[in-house]
């Protein structure tokens, strides 16, 4: 026991002098991730803490994939301050405030995840013509990967089973936030820690020759190539149910196709020293066959591609939707007519699409997309005759479903930093509505409630309503008491100088119903009623300079201040009018 103790901790003293930065980019994350926690309710400094844990934990993979890199071609030192800088770089990427994040640095994340994966898996061939070595190596990385899982998920339950025990046990009382860090501490650099204790001495170890894992072959032979026939026999009858019926594609068999081809490729790698076995035949018919069943389902991907870009425009997920079909296509033909092909072309030629895409100027999926986006408004506009002078007509009749799309194309351009083409587009009496807003989605009701002469064409099966004030404080100059209120379903009686005030808020038909003394009472439900059908054409959110109403009761004057007032309708066409905050102010005669 002691020597297996003494041996273990060798080999973790071994691995620690050996991947330094790929461990402390993992106790960075696991750092970051536990400060993330900390200060889940302290926006600014959980944003600041999530764009270093993205950084950390996208650093273990590209530290890695720089360590494989020096043990092949040496340069160990240029090669791991190179990955700092890019990280720091990348850090830097990211807006200030997590206002201005969105989808956009999404895609960016998990683009450039995926590339620093690839390269990992080829980096330390790109000089080595030796292909059972590549194919060794990456079959040795999967099965680590699966054995870091299995490992890590046992390792980290009993971590957490031993802390509960000694909780119950001995009373300690440590709370939720002991759990929390454990567990992150524990998926994140204890998982590196074991994926690294699996590989060994790096590279030599895991390119090294042994025998083909007889589970990796029962997979591919009894589980996933059967999978693939059932799909691939699914996809041509579709096929030929688009040749009979002579209609489009639809839209989600582009992602059923994807995923055929992907999962085909990945069958391919995993069986591919089998291919030159003469004993298994299945695996040489299979390699034969995979590629030429994909040519006929190209032309159905591109096809149902391209009905959507030509209708909607290019969007980032089309653009790459489209540029997947494009590296499957290089890779179909690659394998196809070139007799010396190498299975090291897959992960290549994925990095350099993905990074084409991320980086190239002017052709990159953002630059596309905005200029794609960009068109489709105008051609919106155009069709619709909604530009006089190169400025939108809000003025103008228009159905509902084009003010819609016309909103969602200015919050999309919003969100990739064209404010400045879209200003152009709105009069200056406009503008002032539509500038310097940082939430987008404000920007899309923005826009949809300047139109003023909307046709409602179709009914929808959810509306929502919001009226917010723009006041920032409560003006009390004048009166003398004031009281917090709010709408859901309150009744409540509050006694002052002498009279008692009985406050009913949300019940029956009422919204908002005061009564003095159970004799006299006042409703201010009409005139919440009246403000919200002025706005009966909107949607979303509409900003008001105040929402205040003021009453007579008795010996009182009242004045009743809304934060923001709400209506929402259901499928049923049930409506519900409610607000979040509201107070009201009293003063006697």
């Amino acid at each position: 026991m002691k020597e297996k103790l003494l041996e273990t901790l060798g080999r973790v003293k071994e691995v620690i002098f050996r991947y330094p930065f790929v461990l402390v980019m993992a106790i960075l994350a696991s750092a970051g991730a536990i400060l993330m926690f900390e200060y889940s309710n302290h926006k600014a400094l959980f944003y600041i803490y999530s764009k270093f844990t993205i950084c950390c934990c996208l650093g273990i993979s590209l530290m890695f994939a720089m360590k494989m890199l020096s043990q092949r071609i040496g340069r160990s030192s240029m090669l791991e301050t190179a990955g700092i800088l890019f990280l720091i770089a990348f850090y830097f990427i990211f807006p200030e405030k997590e206002e201005d994040f969105n989808e956009v640095y999404a895609y960016i994340i998990v683009v450039t995840a995926i590339l620093s994966h690839l390269l990992v898996s080829f980096a330390p061939f790109l000089d080595k013509k030796k292909e059972l070595s590549f194919w060794q190596y990456n079959k040795n990385l999967f099965v680590n990967i699966v054995l870091t899982g299995i490992f890590t998920g046992v390792l980290t339950g009993g971590v957490e089973l031993a802390i509960v025990a000694v909780d119950q046990l001995f009373d300690f009382n440590f709370g939720e936030k002991i759990y929390i860090e454990t567990f992150y501490v524990m998926m994140i650099f204890g998982s590196a820690l074991v994926f690294l204790l699996f590989n060994g001495e790096g590279l030599t170890h895991l390119e090294k020759n042994d025998e083909y894992p007889v589970i990796l072959k029962f997979f591919t032979q009894f589980i996933l190539i059967p999978l693939l026939l059932i799909y691939v026999v699914i996809l041509y009858f579709y096929s030929f149910k688009i040749l009979i019926n002579w209609e489009l594609p639809r839209g989600w068999v582009s992602y059923l196709i994807l995923a055929y081809s992907i999962v085909g490729i990945l069958a391919l790698l995993l069986v591919h020293p089998l291919k030159e076995d003469h004993t298994k035949s299945w695996v040489r018919m299979f390699s034969k066959l995979f590629y030429y069943t994909i040519l006929p389902l190209i032309v159905l991907l591109f096809t149902a591609i391209f009905t959507r870009i030509l209708e909607y425009g290019y969007t980032e997920p089309r653009y790459f939707v489209l540029l997947i079909a494009l590296w499957i296509l290089c890779i179909v033909f690659y394998f196809i007519f070139n007799k010396k092909s190498n299975i090291r072309f897959i992960p290549t030629s994925l990095f350099l699409f993905g990074f084409f895409a991320l980086v190239f100027p002017y052709f990159n999926s953002f630059s596309v997309s905005k200029r794609s986006q960009k068109a489709e408004l105008l051609k919106v506009l155009s069709e619709n005759q909604l530009l006089v002078n190169n400025k939108i007509n809000f003025q103008k009749k228009v159905n509902d479903t084009v003010v819609n799309e016309i909103a969602d194309k200015f919050e999309f351009l919003a969100k990739r930093e064209q404010t400045d083409f879209l200003l152009k587009l709105v009069d200056s009496h406009n503008q002032k509505k539509y500038a310097g807003k940082k939430k987008f989605w404000l920007q899309s009701n923005n826009i949809r409630n300047m139109f003023e002469n909307v046709n409602e064409t179709k009914s929808t099966d959810f509306y929502k309503l919001t009226l917010m004030s723009e006041k920032n404080f409560i003006d009390i100059n004048g009166y003398q008491y004031f009281l917090d209120l709010n709408s859901f379903n309150n009744e409540s009686e509050k006694q002052i100088n002498g009279d008692l005030f009985y406050i009913t808020e949300k019940f029956d038909d009422s919204i908002l119903r005061i009564t003095l003394n159970n004799n006299e009472e006042t409703d201010f439900t009409n005139e919440i009623n009246n403000l919200l059908n002025q706005h009966k054409h909107k949607s979303g959110n509409v900003s008001l300079p105040e929402i205040a109403f003021e009453k007579q009761l008795g010996k009182y004057r009242l004045k009743v201040i809304f934060k923001n007032l709400i209506k929402e309708k259901n499928a049923r066409n049930h409506e519900n009018i409610y607000y979040d905050h509201a107070f009201l102010l009293i003063k006697e005669k």
